[in-house]
C-alpha cells in the first residue's frame, strides 16, 4: 500500500461508530486462562474472524479510532474477544471479536502487561504510555474505569467458556496448577 493510500485511509470519514467502552471489558477469570475461542475453534476461524473485525472498522481501532497505519507502538490491529461474564454461575460467554490498536489492547490486558514489565519483556515507559493512552480514551468519552468484581465467584471446576451452544472446561485444574504453569521458566517466552 502506498503512503498516499495509507494517509487517505487514516483520514477517511468512518462509516462505523467508535466504542471506547470496549476498554472497560472485564478481565478473563483465572479459571479460564488458556481457554478462548481462538484456541477451541482453531486458527482458520481466528484468522477469518479477526479479518472481519478489521474490515468492520475499515482498519481502525474500535476504541480510540486510530487508523492501523497511524497507530502508536505498532502499525497493526489486534483482535480482542469480548465476553459477558457471570461470576456466580461461572460462565464467560463469547460475544464478539473487535479490532483494537496495540495500545488499546494492552490497556485492556493490564494484568498481562504488568507481568511483562515484571519479567523485563516490556519497559516501564511503554506501560505508562499505554495506561495514559487508555485513560485518555476513556476520559474523552466521559467514562470511568471499573473497579474489578470483588466476588463471590463460582468454584473453579464449575467455570465454563461458552461459545455458541458449546461449553468448554478450564485448562488448569486449580489456581495452583495455573500458577505452576506460569512459574515454569519454559513457559515465560
Amino acid at each position: 500500500m502506498s503512503l498516499a493510500d495509507k494517509l487517505r485511509l487514516a483520514h477517511k470519514e468512518p462509516t462505523w461508530r467508535k466504542r471506547p467502552e470496549v476498554l472497560l471489558c472485564v478481565q478473563i477469570p483465572k479459571p479460564l486462562h488458556g481457554v478462548n475461542p481462538r484456541t477451541v475453534l482453531g486458527a482458520k476461524w481466528w484468522k477469518e474472524t479477526r479479518e472481519k473485525a478489521f474490515i468492520s472498522t475499515e482498519y481502525h481501532c474500535l476504541a480510540c479510532g486510530v487508523a492501523k497505519y497511524a497507530a502508536r507502538g505498532y502499525q497493526w490491529l489486534e483482535g480482542h474477544e469480548v465476553y459477558r461474564v457471570d461470576y456466580l454461575k461461572g460462565t464467560s460467554t463469547y460475544l464478539e471479536t473487535v479490532a483494537l490498536c496495540h495500545f488499546c489492547h494492552n490497556f485492556i490486558h493490564c494484568g498481562r502487561m504488568q507481568a511483562m514489565v515484571d519479567q523485563g519483556k516490556m519497559v516501564l515507559r511503554k506501560q505508562l504510555d499505554i495506561l495514559e493512552h487508555g485513560s485518555g480514551v476513556l476520559g474523552a468519552a466521559g467514562l470511568e474505569p471499573k473497579i474489578p468484581y470483588p466476588g463471590p465467584f463460582a468454584p473453579w471446576a464449575k467455570w465454563r467458556l461458552v461459545v455458541g451452544r458449546k461449553k468448554y472446561k478450564p485448562k488448569y485444574k486449580s489456581l495452583e496448577d495455573l500458577e505452576r504453569y506460569y512459574l515454569d521458566e519454559d513457559n515465560l517466552s
